[in-house]
Parts: C-alpha cells; sequence; structure tokens
C-alpha cells in the first residue's frame, strides 16, 4: 500500500470514495495503510481507559491493544461493521428522489464515511502493527473485506441517483462552501466510478476495483511479512563502525545476522567498504517479493488501464491525474523532463567525483576497478562525497541524536511552533510496549485536538518503513459534536541497547521531522466532513506541509533543541551543525534523479497501459543515472507505493517540494523559524483546512501570493 527506497510513501488510497485515506512517509523509506475501525469503544485520556456507549468529544474509539483481540473476534467485528454499513446505504437509497433532502441523504453519507473511518481502523491496522502473526493475518483478511465493501458501495447507482436528485432538485445554493464541495465531490467520483454508464459498464468496473482491491491487499502483505537475513563475517563488514558490529546477532558459526530493514540496509550500504557486501545487500533488497510481487504489479497496471478504457480515459495517469494538481499527463512530464534536464549537469560532476574516489579506494584495497559507478555503490559514494568533501562523519554526528533527546526536543518545537501542548498518556492501552501514546491539546485554549501513538522500533511483522496512518478523522461526529483526532507514526530505528540508546543519523531525523509533520496535519485539521479531514489534500501537495518542516534539521536553534551527546549532553558543535548545512546541496543531483527514476517509471507504466517492470526499471535507471540495475532482481515488486495509493503519483514528492520549499523561505526564513505567529499562520492557512479548498487556494492564503519554483531550484543549487 505505499513506498520507495529513495523517498517517503504514504498510505493506500482507499477504492471507495466513502473510505478514508491514509497515509505515508519520505522517499528514503518508503510506505502505506488505510483506516478502519470496531464496535468497541473507549475513552482514553491521561492514562485512563473506560469503556463507554457513545462518543466523547476526546474520545480515542476502538481498542488498540491488539495483543486482547483474537482472530475470530476481528472476523465478527469487521462482518458487523459491514453488516450495519449495508444497512444504513439501503435506507438512503429507499427514499424516494423527490423527499430526498441535504440531511437525509449528503449529511447522511458523511456520517457513513465518519463511522467507516472511524470504526474501521482497530479492523484494519493490525496487519502493520500487532505481534501475533495470526492477528496480522486476520486484519488483512478484514481489510479485503472492507474493501470489498467498499468497491460495492462506491458502485451503487441507486445511491448516486439520490445525490444527483438533490442537486437537481434543491442544489447547492444557501450552502456552506464545504459542504457545497461535498455534494459535487459525491457527483464527481460517482461519475469516476462510471454509475452514469451502463450498467453493462459499470459491472465490469466493479468487479476490476475489487480485484485491485485484493491484489493491492496483498502486495503489501508480501512486504510486511519478507523476513529475509543475511550473514557475514566481521571482515565482509569491514568499515563498518565498532557499535555497529557489536549490535548485531552472532551465529555459531561466527557469522553476523543482518536483515533488510532499514537499521541494517541503510548503514551497511553507506559504510561498508566491502563491494562484494554492499552488491549482495542490495541484490537482495532489491529482489525482495520479486517471484510474488512482479506479477501482481504488472496485473494491477493492466487493471488500472482496463478501468481507465471502461470509463473513457486516455490512460490511467490521466484518469488519476483529473484530480491532481498537475491535471495531466503531460504536465507531469514537461515537469520531470525539464528537471531531469537541469540535475544532469550536477549529476554529471558528481559522477566524476565518485569515480575518483572509487579509482582510489579500489586501488587502496586491491579491488577491481570497472571504470563505472554500479548500482550498490551509489549510497556509499554518496556517503563519502559528504565526509571527504564537506567533512561530515554521520558516525560521528548521530553520537549526538539519542532518540529520546530528538523526540523530546522535536515535541518541543512542535508545539511553539503550532501553539499546542502534548501530553504524555501513562499506562494507555497498546499494541506493543515500546509504543507510546499523547495527547494534543491547543495551548491556548485547552482544547483536545486529538491524539498520536509513535511506534518507533523495527519488529517482526511490523510495517517496514516510516509512515502515519490515520486512525480516526477529526470531524463532526454524527451527533454533530466533534470528534477528535488519532493517528499512529510508524517507523523503524534503531532499538537502544543496555550500553547505548538508540542513536540517529542526521538523515532518520529529518525522517523523524517528516512524518511528525504528517501527524500534525492529520490533528490540527478542522473540518466538518472526514472527506477533507487532515491529509486529504490533493496527493501532489500532500507531502509539502511535511517537507517543508524538514528544513528546521538544517538550522542551528532547532538542532540545538534536539541534540544532545549521549555520554556527556553536549549539544551539536557549530562547526558539526556548518558542515551540515554546507553538505545540503551534497549529491543534489544524484539522490533528485533517483526520485525522477521513480517518478518516470510509475509515469510510464501508467500511461502505456502494460509493462514488463523488471526491463522497464532497468531501460528507465540507465537512461536517467547512466547505471545498471542488478541482473535479477526488480525493484519494482517492493515498492510499495505503487500498490499502495501513489499509481501515477510518485511525481508528487518533487512536485509538493516546489511548494514545500517557497512556504520555507517566503515565510519562516524571513520571519524566524521558530516565530508562533508564522506558525499559528500555517497551522491556520495550511493545517486546518485539509482538503476543504483546493492546495492553490491554500497556498495564496499562507504566502498571499501565486506559488513560485525559484526557492526549490535554488535548494537544489540550480539557477531559478
Amino acid at each position: 500500500m505505499r513506498f520507495t527506497t529513495c523517498g517517503r510513501i504514504i498510505a493506500t488510497a482507499s477504492t471507495s470514495l466513502f473510505n478514508q485515506l491514509r497515509i505515508s512517509s519520505r522517499p528514503r523509506q518508503v510506505a502505506l495503510s488505510l483506516v478502519c475501525a470496531n464496535r468497541n469503544i473507549f475513552f482514553v485520556k491521561r492514562g485512563f481507559s473506560v469503556s463507554v456507549t457513545m462518543p466523547t468529544a476526546t474520545g480515542v474509539y476502538g481498542s488498540f491493544d491488539f495483543r486482547k483481540v483474537t482472530p475470530e473476534e476481528l472476523e465478527k467485528q469487521v462482518d458487523a461493521l459491514i453488516e450495519e454499513q449495508r444497512g444504513a446505504y439501503d435506507e438512503i437509497a429507499a427514499l424516494n428522489l423527490d423527499e430526498v433532502n441535504y440531511d437525509n441523504c449528503i449529511k447522511r453519507l458523511a456520517d457513513l464515511m465518519c463511522l467507516r473511518a472511524t470504526k474501521g481502523s482497530p479492523l484494519d491496522f493490525p496487519q502493520h502493527a500487532a505481534t501475533d502473526k495470526l492477528v496480522r493475518e486476520a486484519s488483512s483478511n478484514a481489510e479485503q473485506k472492507l474493501e470489498d465493501f467498499d468497491v460495492e458501495m462506491s458502485m451503487r447507482k441507486d445511491i448516486f441517483d439520490r445525490v444527483v436528485a438533490y442537486n437537481k432538485n434543491i442544489g447547492t445554493k444557501g450552502l456552506l462552501p464545504e459542504q457545497k464541495r461535498l455534494v459535487e465531490k459525491l457527483i464527481r467520483h460517482g461519475k469516476r466510478n462510471g454509475l452514469h454508464l451502463s450498467e453493462e459498464i459499470r459491472v465490469e468496473v466493479k468487479a476490476v476495483k475489487k480485484r485491485m482491491s485484493e491484489l493491492s491487499i496483498k502486495f503489501q502483505r508480501n512486504l510486511n511479512e519478507d523476513n529475509t537475513k543475511l550473514y557475514f563475517t566481521k571482515e565482509q563488514l569491514a568499515g563498518m563502525p565498532d557499535d555497529f558490529i557489536t549490535e548485531l546477532a552472532q551465529q555459531k558459526d561466527d557469522k553476523l545476522e543482518v536483515t533488510l530493514k532499514y537499521p541494517h540496509l541503510f548503514p551497511i550500504t553507506k559504510k561498508c567498504r566491502v563491494p562484494d557486501t554492499r552488491k549482495e545487500m542490495m541484490t537482495a533488497s532489491q529482489a525482495k517479493c520479486m517471484e510474488e510481487n512482479t506479477p501482481i504489479l504488472e496485473e494491477l497496471v493492466a487493471l488500472r488501464q482496463k478501468q481507465a478504457d471502461l470509463l473513457g480515459y486516455k490512460n490511467h495517469a490521466a484518469y488519476i491525474l483529473e484530480e491532481r494538481m498537475a491535471k495531466t499527463p503531460e504536465k507531469v512530464d514537461e515537469f520531470l523532463a525539464t528537471l531531469s534536464d537541469k540535475l544532469q549537469i550536477l549529476w554529471t560532476k558528481e559522477k566524476e567525483e565518485m569515480l575518483e574516489l572509487k579509482q582510489e579506494e579500489c586501488k587502496k584495497y586491491c579491488y577491481e576497478f570497472s571504470g563505472s559507478l554500479d548500482y550498490w555503490d551509489f549510497r556509499y559514494y554518496m556517503n563519502m562525497v559528504e565526509e571527504c568533501k564537506y567533512a561530515v562523519d554521520q558516525n560521528e554526528v548521530r553520537q549526538y541524536f539519542p532518540l529520546e533527546k530528538v523526540t523530546s526536543g522535536l515535541l518541543h518545537i512542535y508545539q511553539t511552533l503550532l501553539g499546542l501542548k502534548f501530553t504524555h498518556v501513562p499506562d494507555a492501552e497498546t499494541w506493543h510496549d515500546d509504543v507510546k501514546l499523547y495527547q494534543v491539546e491547543d495551548s491556548k485554549t485547552e482544547e483536545v485536538l486529538g491524539f498520536f501513538f509513535l511506534d518507533l522500533y523495527p519488529r517482526d511483522g511490523k510495517f517496514g518503513h516510516a509512515a502515519i496512518f490515520p486512525l480516526q478523522p477529526s470531524c463532526e461526529a454524527v451527533d454533530r459534536s466533534r470528534q477528535v483526532a488519532v493517528c499512529a507514526m510508524m517507523c523503524n530505528f534503531t532499538k537502544p541497547t543496555k550500553e547505548k540508546p538508540a542513536l540517529l543519523d542526521h538523515s532518520e531525523v529529518e525522517t523523524y521531522f517528516h512524518e511528525f509533520g504528517h501527524v500534525m496535519h492529520h490533528i490540527c485539521s478542522r473540518v466538518q466532513y472526514s472527506m477533507f479531514a487532515g491529509t486529504r489534500v490533493e496527493r501532489d501537495f500532500l507531502e509539502a506541509p511535511s517537507q517543508m518542516l524538514e528544513n528546521w534539521v538544517w538550522e542551528k536553534e532547532p538542532l540545538v533543541l534536539m541534540s544532545g551527546h549521549y555520554k556527556n549532553g553536549e549539544v551539536l558543535p557549530d562547526e558539526l551543525i556548518e558542515k551540515l548545512a554546507k553538505s545540503r546541496k551534497a549529491n543534489a543531483g544524484g539522490f533528485n534523479l533517483r526520485q525522477i527514476v521513480l517518478g518516470t517509471f510509475d509515469q510510464k507504466i501508467h500511461t502505456r497501459g502494460k509493462a514488463d517492470t523488471k526491463s522497464l526499471f532497468a531501460e528507465t535507471y540507465m537512461e536517467v543515472m547512466g547505471i545498471k540495475t542488478i541482473p535479477d532482481t526488480n525493484m519494482p515488486a517492493n515498492f510499495g507505493h505503487l500498490a499502495g495509493g501513489y499509481d501515477a503519483q510518485y511525481y508528487g514528492y518533487l512536485w509538493s517540494e516546489v511548494f514545500s520549499m517557497d512556504m520555507y523561505e517566503s515565510r519562516f526564513k524571513g520571519e524566524g523559524i521558530l516565530n508562533h505567529e508564522v506558525g499559528g499562520c500555517y497551522r491556520a492557512k495550511i493545517l486546518q483546512p485539509g482538503g476543504s479548498k483546493d492546495a492553490v487556494e491554500l497556498l495564496r492564503d499562507f504566502l498571499g501570493r501565486d506559488p513560485t519554483h525559484d526557492a526549490f531550484l535554488r535548494s537544489k543549487g540550480l539557477k531559478a
């Protein structure tokens, strides 16, 4: 349902217009999800968990201690939820066309979306978090049932006809802007599902949607359950820091066990000087789930094209982009191609520097020099460029970022900036002892806005990337009271040991700051309807608010608040901060071109309608990067974004970064990094409206003008 290796990702988009979206992660890591729930209702506040029967203004609905749920209970709960929802839809469908009004049709549909999003999450989310494999499997099955139901409801012409009748008989005159937008969206989504077409076409579209849902869930389940392990001698891990080596599990033959999870994959591919070891790690990573997921992905591509054909669109990309800021595949192609041309100038120079370093190292350690960069060289020499050219020793830097200190500083910064108060909820019921729950209040009014879970360490069966899972939308509840927001932040940072706390690389600090930006977007939202809650904005704007906040981890004032050497508490020295700041543009060509590879590949498969993904990815990588992929691998088979709601939309990471840099440079950089007045404006103009306005309107409201590309190009070291 979400991801990549060099980018952030977000959760899966539901097949149903009535379902709530889930969210995402940074492109360096990858991610996904969905929101749903059960019939158990709990009120959680300041350490108390009490069973109640009615929603409360500050309530967390549903139990999230998945250690107390059985697979059988999940099955019963999902069946009950579906029965409850179907009955409500049947009541709407039974209305005479001349009886339809706002309350008995439009408001009722909005209420069902809210209930579906809220009651579904304790059923769907366990597959990404539960420690019991049987519970994870039951949750995945529950998601499949819910997705099938969502498809069924989204294809009900009798419901669509009543929305159309309301619009025709009564219309939107006199409605509030968000209410009018809701009606317009319901009609548009109905047409995008083919509800205005013949019954024959509708039946086909419904079958295609159900099959796509089934395949997407299976794709993600395969990734979640993958537990590949590799074994190396200490000599094969030459170049790795001693503390990394000592934390690895040692086998009877003295070999050390490593996994493909980020705390092992990234450090080894960045620091291990043995080419064969890096090659083995990257080969295993790029081949992960290849046999299972390649046919799934290629069937998805074909089905998406079939749906586009049935609905009268040229291709799947055209269908998707109709509701995005970019609007057309041609606009996306132009954006990616233009930026690629500009970045090639940087990449040409960067490759020369990397090849010089590779030649020197091959000579030093008697390795064969091939005269070119290999796929498994990319991260290693990017890291070496930072160390050699900018004197940034990432191993030294990470000593200043113990996770607890970073978390404390991060929470302080966000509270100060956005006018919030976070309170840890002790003894809260969660799915694992490592997980913490926090309550969020407005610092002035003391109104409870929501809750967030932090689940930061890797474990078997857990979602393997970095992402935010919306569990409960902030919106108007059925009884017209305000329902608070709830979400979970899932990351995979290195766990602490008895000798040493969890230490983060600077890139992981950046990831943490980015993902928490999604948490704030979800919780600070203040809309009437769940359809527009939190991150329910255009997908190619979704990352902008979080990308904007990444800038804080490159500035002295925030870095001082988030750093403290794990041995003596000393903050990150000015010298290191200056080196980090200068290194920000290091490898800008290569890193961003890799994003262009992924975005271009995504557009290619979704404009052609069918694809040999293995050969097409290899072709695209060579075309853009000038580097061969690894034989007998297929990275797209573990590119979770493509089955998790980013289909034809991966370009959005770079697209939204255009707006993130404009917001940062124009307002915060000029008026103060921790200026709470600008932060308050950002919360009110960007976060609070959610998707109740078009993204370009949000930007105009905050910037006071139309956005431009200038700051973005400067951030890449290019001329505006």
